[in-house]
């Protein structure tokens, strides 16, 4: 039976490394779950700081143990799991109207007479989701991949597949390749989100499979959208670090930039592949590759590929872009107020959302001053809870703070487990700012007590 103190040290250790995990790639994340000992393990599953995508590696790696708690975790939503909303939602609805038997027949359905039904009425998910519930033989993933790399399916089509398909991860993936569909309609988003949300595909596997290219980068925001199914705010940050992991290799040369500017809109391809490729200087010489079943397409981009201002603004927001000037005696005091926290965390909290509102810092700021480094990744303790009406007035300080964390990890770490674990046994006790536990890890100092 653990002490109160060894009681206390796992839950803080699970706290620290569910803030950590959230910029951490994919196989790191799931090393560094399977070095925790049981009891950080079991707080970690039921932590609320808990990632998408994290949840989706415990649920696709972890035990049975495991798998319950994060069923039992009040904040982890929209997945499918005990008690928790999923497909049984929509088996619930009721069966197919009168018209609709007229018009398809009762079934029994083969895969090759599902899927033209499934292309015809699939703009919204509410009729593929009933035609999957009438009487069909058990979907060919073949054939489906065939179909669907002859014409893509429509989002509403593909949507309802994953949430009642019980489609194998891999078809999934190929499902969310529509290299052929040049244009961006209602709803196009929602299989993406799906796929996060019922815990099918981490964010980095979603960057990597969806294709064109143009389609991942306007996943990094969907607020423009209408209302309905969109990333709420800890799912669009995990979004956005996965698609700047992405577009790592092309550093900060702005010629680069540029290029993936230029080429975006009209590439059929993966935003990796297109990554590659400009990093290659190879757009124009490669020819171009026909579509193939479960792989992303790969043909020459054209020159003339679609005007899309929110492409623009968003590769413009995931750029990395030029150190702001420094203000006046009121900016240094602010950030020299980081480092001394207050005599209470709403005290604490009040004077940072001054700054933020008046201009004085921004979620840079905080990331890189505050201390400790565990307060600073924690957005509870300097901009209140996320779940607050306001949350999305504030939005921007967690994207900039969570970009600059990612930024700050990337270039300590890279994608060393070992470098990475040592951050998260050091993190709830370190009294220092985030720069300054990196820099102390990766020189192999004392990390012990107050810098």
């Amino acid at each position: 039976m653990p002490t109160a103190e060894e009681d206390r040290a796992s839950r803080r250790l699970a706290r620290c490394a569910a803030h950590v995990l959230r910029h951490a790639p994919d196989h790191v994340v799931t090393d560094l779950v399977g070095r925790l000992d049981g009891p950080a393990r079991k707080y970690l599953c039921r932590d609320e700081w808990l990632s998408a995508s994290t949840v989706t590696l415990l649920l696709r790696h972890g035990s049975q143990e495991d798998r319950q708690y994060v069923a039992r975790n009040p904040h982890v939503v929209g997945r499918p799991l005990p008690g928790l909303p999923g497909p049984a939602r929509y088996a619930a609805r009721p069966g197919p109207s009168p018209e609709l038997l007229r018009e398809v027949g009762p079934g029994p359905f083969t895969t090759g007479e599902l899927v033209p039904l499934l292309r015809g009425h699939g703009r919204r998910p509410r009729i593929p989701l009933t035609l999957l519930r009438m009487p069909h033989e058990p979907l060919d993933p073949a054939v489906l991949l065939e179909e669907h790399a002859r014409e893509p399916l429509p989002p509403g089509a593909v949507e309802a597949l994953l949430l009642a398909g019980a489609l194998p991860r891999e078809v999934g993936r190929a499902l969310l390749d529509a290299g052929a569909r040049d244009t961006d309609g209602y709803g196009w988003y929602r299989p993406a989100v799906r796929a996060v949300r019922m815990g099918l595909l981490t964010c980095d596997e979603l960057a990597a499979h969806v294709a064109p290219a143009r389609r991942t980068l306007l996943l990094v925001d969907l607020s423009g959208t209408r209302s309905g199914l969109r990333w709420s705010l800890p799912e669009r940050t995990g979004m956005r670090t996965a698609v700047a992991r992405a577009l790592r290799p092309l550093r900060d040369d702005p010629r680069l930039w540029g290029e993936l500017l230029r080429h975006a809109p009209a590439f059929r391809g993966t935003l990796p592949v297109l990554v590659a490729r400009i990093v290659r200087g190879t757009l124009r010489e490669e020819p171009a590759a026909g579509p193939h079943a479960g792989g992303p397409r790969t043909g020459v981009p054209h020159t003339g590929g679609p005007d899309l201002p929110a492409l623009t603004d968003a590769v413009r927001s995931l750029a990395p872009k030029a150190a702001e000037p420094v203000g006046g005696v009121d900016r240094e005091l602010a950030l020299a107020s980081l480092a001394v926290p207050m005599e209470s965390v709403q005290e604490d909290i009040r004077w940072v959302r001054d700054c933020l509102a008046r201009g004085l810092l921004t979620g840079e700021d905080v990331i890189r001053h505050k201390a400790p480094a565990c307060w600073a990744l924690d957005e509870d303790h300097w901009l209140g809870e996320v779940s607050h009406p306001d949350r999305h007035d504030w939005a921007a300080p967690v994207l900039a703070s969570r970009a600059e964390a990612d930024r700050l990890f990337a270039l300590a770490l890279g994608s060393d487990p070992d470098a990475w674990w040592r951050v998260v046994t050091t993190l709830p006790d370190f009294a220092g700012t985030l720069p300054h536990l990196l820099l102390r890890v990766t020189e192999g100092g004392s990390v012990s007590g107050r810098p």
